[in-house]
């Protein structure tokens, strides 16, 4: 077991308090922030998609690791809106190892029918405010048009090549995706980041890969000095690799969980989900201290960084240890600010744990943060050695703005957090979220702000790469839509 100095923990405490900050906005409240009121108001409605939902290829339906709305589809009927967004599954049903599933895209048209903030519904209209029905699916294809995978890539590396870069290469053969979040362009392409890389992959709206951008050498996996795009799962001869975790970059399964394009369409905003294994990610008390980067989007395909900054995760207690919330999913308010989703793991419907301690979307601040893009922090020297922020660094500030747990809010719509660990409890991982404008002239900065979870495409009537599955204890998790109306200021240009 790890120890630390009573003055590292010092240190490390005074840090947290600085960046975090203690205000919040949980249902009918605000929060100010450089002078812009931003208000949470409240949970609206509620959708679900069944688990043993099967798409046009006869394959389990994989829910969202990521989720673009198709902003020109949006509109308002009536009392209800309705429009289309893309779900980013990620890369296939877990086994032990990898599936060699085909990455894929799938497009679900939305019918919103919002309840009232506040209102009391009745239980058959609980659940039903989000009506969604699967449309298509793409599936996606490398540069060269072959079949992409979720197979770990273990130790295999496409070479470099033309302008694409080193890609994760799988046994097959095939270029290695662990998808993650996903961005729709107004050409209808799309922008995918991924855990293996951790890339940004630019894909047609037909699903082909168009370029792919590396990250700079601090997030890439380095194994013995080499690169490695393994994420500590076994080959074909049930061996792992050795070492297990990179010795350098990112942590194994915790790549470019979030990525957004400001509203201008100028910045692509990543955010890697924990902390690099040099700046405290090798160890879960340590992994806090994460970084945005921000690239200029004037080339899609060329992607030029032109700002970094570290922002310090939410932590929270589990039994007197200080344990780190990493983030699932990011979306940009601005080049200088961005909603991110935290949680903790292992809690929720189809799961042993019922009851999570930590599910929040929160405000990130990065205006008066340290950039430390094309500095030696992006080479091999570390930003947060042993999760201790260096000296002449300030990080993001972060302020809590919707509690996912919260049970008030939860309940009006038959849900809760905790036992009985049944259909209504929330499921663990919750990892996608975009938005879509209330369409209000009196409220001009209003939106209704879609999170969806990732069921890990857990049901009793499961099939996909040629095989029929059950998932281990009898869980059945549907995909759903939790829909929050918030006020969010300065969006339209």
């Amino acid at each position: 077991m790890t120890s630390f100095s009573p003055s590292f923990v010092r240190r490390l405490g005074a840090a947290l308090l600085l960046s975090v900050a203690p205000i919040s906005a949980y249902a009918g409240e605000s929060i100010t922030l450089d002078g812009k009121t931003y208000a949470n108001k409240g949970l609206v409605a509620i959708g679900r998609i069944p688990a043993n939902q099967r798409d046009k290829f006869g394959e389990t339906f994989g829910s969202g690791s990521g989720m673009a709305f198709d902003t020109t589809s949006w509109k308002k009927d009536g009392d209800a809106y309705t429009g289309s967004l893309w779900l980013l599954p990620d890369r296939g049903y877990n086994v032990e190892g990898t599936t060699d599933y085909n990455d894929r895209l799938n497009k679900i048209d939305v019918r919103l029918t919002p309840a009232t903030s506040g209102a009391t519904l009745s239980a058959d209209k609980q659940q039903t405010g989000v009506e969604a029905k699967l449309a298509d699916t793409i599936l996606l294809t490398d540069d060269q048009g072959k079949n992409m995978t979720g197979l770990d890539p273990e130790s295999g590396v496409r070479a470099a090549a033309g302008k694409m870069p080193a890609m994760p290469q799988a046994r097959n053969g095939k270029v290695s995706l662990d998808p993650e979040a996903v961005v729709r362009l107004n050409d209808g392409s799309f922008l995918i980041s991924d855990e293996y890389g951790p890339y940004i992959y630019h894909f047609s709206a037909a699903g082909k890969m168009i370029s792919a951008t590396q990250p700079p050498k601090a997030l890439l996996p380095m194994r013995k000095g080499e690169l490695n795009f393994s994420s500590n799962n076994v080959d074909a001869d049930g061996k792992k690799p050795d070492p297990k975790d990179p010795d350098t970059g990112r942590q194994n399964n915790q790549g470019l969980e979030g990525m957004s394009i400001t509203p201008d369409g100028k910045f692509v905003v990543a955010l890697l989900q924990s902390a690099t294994r040099q700046d405290g990610g090798d160890n879960s008390t340590t992994r806090m201290n994460t970084r945005a980067l921000v690239y200029d989007a004037s080339n899609i395909d060329e992607l030029k960084l032109v700002h970094e900054y570290v922002v310090p995760l939410p932590s929270f207690d589990v039994k007197g240890k200080n344990t780190v919330a990493a983030q699932s999913e990011i979306v940009a308010l601005s080049d200088k600010a961005f909603l991110m989703l935290a949680r903790d793991s292992n809690n929720g419907q189809g799961l042993k744990g019922d009851t999570s301690l930590y599910r929040k979307i929160d405000m990130v601040d990065l205006s008066s943060a340290t950039d430390i893009a094309n500095t030696e922090f992006d080479g091999m020297k570390p930003v947060a050695p042993k999760g201790v922020v260096d000296p002449s660094v300030t990080v993001a500030k972060v302020t809590p703005f919707i509690d996912l747990n919260d049970n008030a809010e939860l309940g009006r719509f038959g849900l809760h957090n905790g036992a009985p660990n049944d259909k209504n409890n929330l499921s663990e991982k919750w990892e996608a979220m975009s938005l879509a404008s209330v369409l209000d002239p009196s409220a001009p900065d209003d939106y209704f702000l879609f999170v969806a979870n990732d069921n890990d495409f857990l049901t009793q009537d499961g099939f996909q790469v040629g095989q029929a599955y059950k998932a281990e204890g009898g869980a059945d998790v549907d995909t759903m839509f939790q829909v929050f109306r918030v006020t969010l200021p300065g969006m339209k240009k």
